[in-house]
């Protein structure tokens, strides 16, 4: 398995994370708020499960070859390891954690290459903590939710004498911002999703800094203010940078560059105010402040400031677009001799497209399918009109905004399809209709402009069904309706307007759950996880397709459920394109679940790579794929 951890970069909030953990002791301080994102570079490593040891080969940003390090997985030998300090403390200090809470092995590193400047502010050894527990998560299946593996980086990195901030090991969420809150010993974390790419230069200043000095002065601050210089110190890691920040994560969102570098260069000037005193063999900062001032630089740039603990370690520039940045680099590369990295924020791609499986032959209702689809049998919809179920489903789609939809289905039943949403009527049935009929046939007819027909002749199950759509999908995230279910939402925004909000709250694949009594799960996906602060988005731990009751009730229960229920998926997911490589590999391999090609296994797959989530969807769900249950859904769904 390869992995590729990035590092972080500090937009804004420096130092408060371990201010705000002082409200423990003095309630009357400010919350620490904090913008990271992961850089470009980072590290990239292969790793596999040893049998009973710990094997860790890296190699330097330089290229240089380092290790490999080695010690058996036993608690007491790694904690040893862990205390010595060094880079290999990290990788020994996390898996102590690990081997404490988990029944693991061993795990073999090799980190082949480190793009990722060390001891830049970039937090490389934060990327190092996050790498191994990681690994453990995902070659041992600990179900840890991407907010898990930051914790255990955490504690890993707190077991060696390191003494990081908390809010280093947010690499974990790679190069997606986020905004960290520390109140004491409680951390949340919300992601950020920006409408337009933002870009970044981030500089190495090639000159020195002791952060440990830096830190120990600012400490020193804390938890009671003693004299003006700690209260400054405290005024600015508390209400100024909080303000600083809730600004910049509007500006964020709003994807408004000229407004971040705005508070870029006030962030940089209050925090020579009131922390330079502090410590101002460190923090004067001269090499930080000559590039920041740097005339050359300032027609190219909107902002820039320190970065991490500030001091003459790293800097940070905001420009308008890739031209500017180029140019940018250029200067500081030609003019200063220093080295950049170039950072682009990417923008969360909104949802344009949506997928719905109707290639099956629907052999529960046989005979009636070998007259008609199941897809095009008659339901009354909420607005009266009989339609067949498959405009029903699209008209959902559509009307939460989704611009194109594609129908799955075999090339010998596209006529039928075609007919309906290409086609009007024959114009001596289309004049005997009536004026409002009229309309609505014209309104099909921009609907069908909208649909377009994919074909899977070859029926080898839910996933290989999905995968057929690649070509027409792209590299776009798109949602995905099953073609036999209808939704009715119990609020005033649609079931598949529900995920799309958390979809632009998370920019993570998303699938729609419903709570379900646990002697129907295996009836059903299911699905484990870990609640976000609200209560009203769920990490996602683990997929499981049609448990049993044992396993449902060992494995897959959720606090805050009710006894004897499961959450279930509830047939609408908003996916990533990254579900076709997966899908990809398990075709090539001929990797078949109950002789099909699956699309659980999958889902699980894309939680481990980047993460997902569900949202417990307020309205209901109505299947069409059995008599008993269609014969329902007649009655049920017009009124629901």
């Amino acid at each position: 398995m390869k992995l590729f951890v990035p590092g972080r970069i500090c937009l804004f909030g420096e130092h408060s994370d371990w201010a705000g953990s002082y409200r423990r002791i003095n309630g009357e301080l400010e919350k620490g708020f904090t913008i990271i994102t992961g850089t470009n570079q980072g590290l990239h490593a292969e790793v596999n499960p040893h049998p009973s040891k710990l094997v860790v080969r890296t190699t330097l940003s330089d290229g240089t070859p380092f290790g490999p390090f080695e010690v058996p997985m036993d608690r007491e030998a790694l904690l040893a390891e862990a205390q010595k300090g060094g880079f290999f403390s990290y990788a020994a200090g996390v898996a102590y954690q690990v081997l404490t809470h988990y029944r693991v092995r061993g795990l073999e590193i090799n980190n082949y290459l480190t793009d990722l400047p060390i001891r830049k502010g970039l937090s490389s050894s934060a990327a190092v903590c996050v790498m191994v527990a990681r690994a453990f998560n995902r070659l041992y299946d600990l179900k840890m939710t991407v907010r898990g593996e930051m914790e255990f980086a955490y504690l890993g990195e707190i077991t060696t004498p390191s003494r990081c901030g908390r809010m280093d090991q947010g690499c974990a969420y790679g190069n997606r911002p986020i905004l960290m809150t520390f109140d004491g010993d409680r951390i949340d974390v919300a992601e950020l999703t920006i409408p337009r790419n933002l870009h970044f230069v981030i500089v190495d200043l090639h000159a020195g800094k002791d952060t440990k000095e830096i830190l120990n002065h600012l400490n020193h601050c804390y938890p009671f203010a003693e004299n003006e210089v700690q209260r400054g110190v405290q005024q600015y890691l508390g209400p100024i940078s909080a303000g600083l920040t809730a600004e910049a994560v509007e500006a964020l969102k709003a994807g408004d560059a000229r407004r971040v570098g705005l508070l870029m260069r006030e962030a940089q000037s209050k925090f020579d105010e009131y922390c330079g005193p502090a410590c101002p063999s460190q923090l004067t900062a001269p090499v930080l402040h000559k590039v920041l001032n740097y005339g050359p630089l300032q027609p190219h740039i909107l902002g820039g400031k320190g970065v991490g603990s500030q001091g003459d370690g790293t800097a940070q520039f905001i420009m308008k677009d890739e031209e500017t940045q180029a140019k940018v680099v250029e200067i500081i590369q030609k003019e200063l001799g220093m080295t950049c990295l170039s950072l682009v924020i990417q923008a969360g791609r909104r949802v344009r497209k949506a997928v719905i499986p109707a290639a099956g032959f629907g052999t529960r209702l046989f005979p009636a399918t070998k007259a008609l689809k199941k897809e095009l049998f008659p339901i009354m919809g909420r607005d009266g009109r009989m339609k067949p179920v498959i405009l029903a489903i699209v008209e959902e789609a559509v009307q939460a905004g989704i611009e194109e939809v594609g129908i799955i289905t075999q090339t010998h039943d596209l006529g039928m399809f075609e007919d309906f949403f290409n086609s009007p009527p024959a114009i001596e049935n289309f004049n005997k209709l009536s004026k409002e009929n009229q309309e609505y046939s014209n309104y099909l007819l921009d609907i069908g402009r909208r649909v377009s027909l994919l074909t899977q002749d070859v029926q080898e199950g839910f996933g290989h069904a999905v995968y057929c759509t690649r070509d027409w999908v792209k590299n776009e995230p798109f949602l995905l309706m099953l073609g036999d279910h209808l939704y009715a939402s119990e609020t005033d925004r649609s079931c598949v307007g529900q995920l799309l909000d958390v979809y632009e709250k998370t920019g993570q694949s998303v699938v729609g759950l419903q709570v379900t009594p646990i002697t129907e799960s295996r009836h059903f996906g299911c699905v484990a996880g870990v609640w976000q602060n609200n209560r009203s988005i769920l990490n996602i731990s683990e997929f499981a397709e049609k448990p049993d009751m044992d396993y449902a009730r060992t494995n897959l229960q959720v606090e805050g459920l009710e006894p004897d229920t499961v959450l279930t998926v509830f047939g609408i997911y908003i996916l990533t394109p990254q579900i076709f490589e997966r899908l990809g590999e398990h075709i090539r391999h001929n990797i078949r679940e109950r002789g099909e090609f699956q699309l659980t296994s999958c889902l699980d797959e894309i939680r481990k790579d980047e993460g997902f989530v569900g949202v417990v969807v307020k309205g209901r769900r109505f299947d069409v794929g059995l008599p008993e249950a269609y014969r329902q859904t007649m009655i049920d769904f017009r009124n629901a």
